[in-house]
């Protein structure tokens, strides 16, 4: 990056470092999936850290868990309407289901039962579901957003019942191993940085330990660096490899519910934490243990994210910090669009293009880039959506966006092999307002238009 623009997110990081007493931090900036930028601040030992140093990823490890129920759901493996039981017999879960614990929709219990799980040493699996009782359900399935670490315990259980192995072998395996993520770890290995909490009214620190989690470790057991936390930001972002089609990712980063209301700043999606600021819809997640503090956030619509990790308790804010480094980044060399060129078009399709009214509510049908559709309201009120196509014949398209995600839009041609109308959720689109020729529901008054 411009050497302007470097200052700036550097004098961004020490400032934070500087003020919040940290003992070291470390941050990075990504771009169209590569890492462009990377500092650090602080000491670890006697050395400042680097991108190969590791530190604790706490809850960030959620959202690669959430990449393993997913990559099961795309194999058929389970469905997210699964309620648990069906895949973990004998718990007290009742019905949630697996989206709602992606989402943190399931009324569980926000810790585990017992001691202070971040800081103790975990047990089995067996251990886990017997103090999930009926009582540790706070609220009823899908009532409310409750954030639960415990939700995590569950779905890696899940992961290791599906596929024969423990969740870490599936991670290793599915996920770090193909996003060349070799210095993620559920313990620190080779250089890492000592988890540190700092006396709120003097300069010392006292360590923090750093237990085994067991099966809570799902929940936030994982250590990594800058070097893998960048792949895993343009991963977020829809650089995804092998790993998972960029439409599952995309799926995960949907808003499955809201934290704060109606006009909501913070949401959840499934596994990815969601934030809207200075009109940008972020995706990712933070993460938070004894001795440690993390984030990682991306912005997919202009493919800028930004990742922070620190060895402190408390004191410092990544999830703010790491937003700032997203606008600094695009605030100082925004992204430029890609010319325009013209593009081939796919036999047929110009036909479709044009004015098309449903009743007498004009819209436009263009063609998008890579053979989509857009159908959007002339004067820009009303529901519009994207659509691909769902086969090669171009009569059957499937809605991506809005009131229509989901629908299904049919061309209906004449006996000429011309399109004639649309039928879009059995909405009837035609290219004059009511046309009588066309099967409008409920008929068109044979008299036609009048002026009174």
């Amino acid at each position: 990056m411009l050497p302007t623009t470097e200052f700036a997110l550097l004098r961004r990081i020490a400032t934070e470092q500087s003020m919040g007493r940290a003992p070291s931090l470390v941050a990075g900036v990504v771009r169209d999936g590569e890492l462009v930028w990377s500092g650090a601040r602080g000491f670890v030992g006697d050395e400042a850290p680097d991108n190969d140093t590791q530190y604790r990823l706490g809850s960030i490890t959620k959202s690669l868990v959430a990449a393993l129920i997913m990559r099961l759901r795309d194999e058929g493996r389970l469905d997210l309407n699964d309620q648990v039981d069906k895949h973990l017999p004998g718990t007290s879960l009742g019905d949630r289901t697996i989206a709602q614990l992606l989402a943190h929709t399931g009324g569980l219990t926000s810790e585990s039962p017992g001691s202070w799980w971040e800081r103790s040493e975990g047990g089995d699996w067996d251990e886990l579901a017997a103090g999930l009782t009926p009582q540790e359900l706070k609220h009823r399935a899908g009532r409310r957003f409750h954030y639960s670490n415990s939700g995590y315990g569950v779905l890696g259980e899940v992961v290791a019942r599906l596929r024969g192995h423990s969740w870490l072998d599936a991670l290793r395996a599915e996920i770090l191993q193909p996003l060349g993520m070799s210095r993620t770890s559920p313990h620190p290995e080779g250089k890492h940085a000592q988890g540190w909490a700092v006396h709120p009214f003097a300069d010392v620190l006292l360590p923090e330990p750093a237990p085994d989690a067991g099966a809570m470790a799902p929940a936030g057991q994982l250590w990594s660096t800058v070097h893998d936390l960048a792949r895993w930001t343009a991963f977020v972002g829809g650089h995804t490899g092998e790993v998972l089609h960029p439409d599952t990712v995309a799926e995960m980063r949907e808003v499955a519910t809201v934290d704060d209301g109606d006009a909501w700043t913070a949401g959840y999606g499934l596994g990815f934490q969601l934030a809207r600021v200075d009109g940008r819809r972020l995706a990712g997640h933070t993460g938070s243990m004894p001795g440690f503090l993390a984030c990682t956030l991306t912005d997919p619509a202009t493919g800028t994210g930004a990742l922070f990790l620190a060895n402190t308790t408390a004191g410092v804010g990544p999830l703010g910090t790491t937003v700032d480094l997203i606008g600094i980044a695009d605030e100082h060399e925004p992204k430029l669009p890609a010319p325009w060129r013209p593009s081939p078009v796919p036999a047929g399709l110009l036909a479709l293009t044009g004015l098309w009214h449903w009743g007498p509510a004009p819209f436009h049908l263009r063609l998008l880039p890579g053979g989509w559709l857009n159908l959007s309201p002339v004067n820009g009120n009303g529901r519009a959506s994207r659509f691909r196509p769902l086969d090669e014949s171009g009569d059957s398209w499937l809605g991506l966006d809005g009131y229509y995600a989901g629908e299904t839009l049919r061309v209906v041609r004449d006996a000429e092999g011309n399109p004639h109308h649309l039928d879009l959720a059995t909405f009837i689109f035609t290219r004059t307002p009511y046309d009588p020729t066309a099967p409008i529901p409920g008929g068109v008054d044979e008299a036609g238009w009048r002026d009174r």
